[in-house]
């Protein structure tokens, strides 16, 4: 088992948190804080045994220096003030004398963010390479590493691999709640198991439909991954997004797990990938000409239900819907309404099928709403997560 913060004397130590304050900011303002909310727990656990807390996070991608602009933690910072009650100081580098200078007069209880770790990728991607020399700097301003950042533990960056390489470390609640609820939850799940795997392109999930299908009961699909497979049975999609290259993939998975595989019968789209006031209806079987279907209809909700009604567990990845477009909602809301209705366990594997739920004001609903989709994804697969897999052993 891993060690975890509470493994850790923290009193009085330098304590790097990192974590996954990667939030939508417009215009300076952040347009969803839940991933700052879920850092509060290891946060405060620091707070509240008179370690001098350091956090780290990444926010966007940094290709240019107009990024950096735009993808400041100074929004940030006065959010995470606000909920924690103090003044978090924020400091506007990446290293050098000044990070130093504050670090080193830090008092117990005191909390440090620092500027986006990806500032460092620009322009040679020195943190998500996990550049050693920048591992080793990092890992130097602190006595102790606390990785609470679920969303990038598949990735081997500088600022999760590259410190917990060089100091003692362990995972934040965050991270330990996220295995547990993955890891427990579904590798042994209570039946019938029902995945519901939505998104645009298949190809971006055939491993994982590979793994999961073996191990559930039904596998219920939407969106673009969903038209490839209904082309992949000889339907006419129209205009619809479909993963060409993945056709015989989804061929092989039809013949040999038809009694698994459940499709949507009818849908909504239009005439363009766009939010458009068009909204056509019709039975999959008989799409109209030039249509791109974005959306599962009633029928399609009403055939998910039955299934969901007699699951046990469910893990749901991927909207089955273009859920960003008002007028494409509709699935995608109705099935958070299905699954709140549902007696299962109900995990949600993050990314765009997490954020719906959120928006749709679900996120207390569910046994689980993942805050990482690509990570959930690995793990699930049961590929190994570099970030845990640096982490001291108990």
């Amino acid at each position: 088992m891993k060690k975890t913060i509470e493994d850790y004397d923290l009193n009085n130590k330098k304590v790097i948190i990192r974590c996954d304050l990667n939030v939508p900011i417009k215009d300076g303002k952040i347009l969803d804080d839940n991933r700052i909310k879920e850092s509060l727990k290891t946060i405060k656990y620091a707070m509240d045994h008179n370690a001098k807390i350091i956090i780290l996070s990444h926010l966007g991608r940094i290709k240019s220096e107009e990024d950096k602009i735009t993808n400041t933690l100074s929004p940030v910072a006065n959010r995470l003030s606000k909920l924690l009650g103090i003044k978090v100081k924020f400091i506007d580098k990446t290293r050098g004398t000044v990070l130093e200078k504050a670090i080193n007069d830090m008092k117990a209880k005191e909390v440090i963010l620092v500027q986006n770790t990806r500032f460092e990728d620009f322009p040679n991607k020195l943190e998500s390479s996990n550049n050693n020399e920048l591992g080793k700097y990092w890992a130097s301003l602190a006595d102790i590493y606390i990785n609470d950042a679920f969303g990038t533990c598949h990735r081997s960056h500088a600022s999760n691999v590259g410190i917990a390489n060089n100091i003692p470390s362990g995972i934040g609640f965050l991270v330990e709640k996220e295995l547990k609820m993955l890891g427990d939850r579904l590798n042994k799940p209570s039946r019938p198991y029902v995945v519901i795997i939505g998104g645009a392109k298949m190809n971006d999930k055939i491993k994982v439909i590979d793994k999961l299908i073996k191990k559930a009961d039904y596998v219920l699909l939407g969106g673009g991954i969903a038209n490839t497979f209904l082309v992949a049975k000889g339907f006419d999609m129209k205009a619809s997004l479909y993963d060409e290259q993945s056709i015989d993939h989804a061929k092989y998975l039809i013949d040999n797990y038809s009694n698994k595989i459940i499709l949507p019968v009818d849908g909504y789209g239009s005439y363009s990938y766009k939010d458009s006031e068009v909204k056509k209806y019709c039975f999959l079987d008989n799409v109209y000409d030039s249509l791109m279907i974005l959306d599962i209809g009633p029928k399609t909700i009403e055939l998910f239900s039955k299934y969901i009604k007699r699951a046990k567990t469910i893990f749901w990845n991927g909207p089955v819907g273009v859920s960003e477009f008002h007028n494409f909602e509709y699935g995608t809301k109705k099935m958070c309404e299905v699954l709140k209705e549902s007696k299962a366990c109900v995990v949600i594997g993050g990314g765009d099928s997490a954020a719906a739920a959120i928006r749709f004001g679900y996120k207390q609903k569910f046994e689980h709403i993942s805050t990482g989709g690509g990570a959930s994804l690995e793990y699930i697969e049961g590929n190994p997560l570099p970030a845990i897999e640096i982490i001291d052993e108990k």
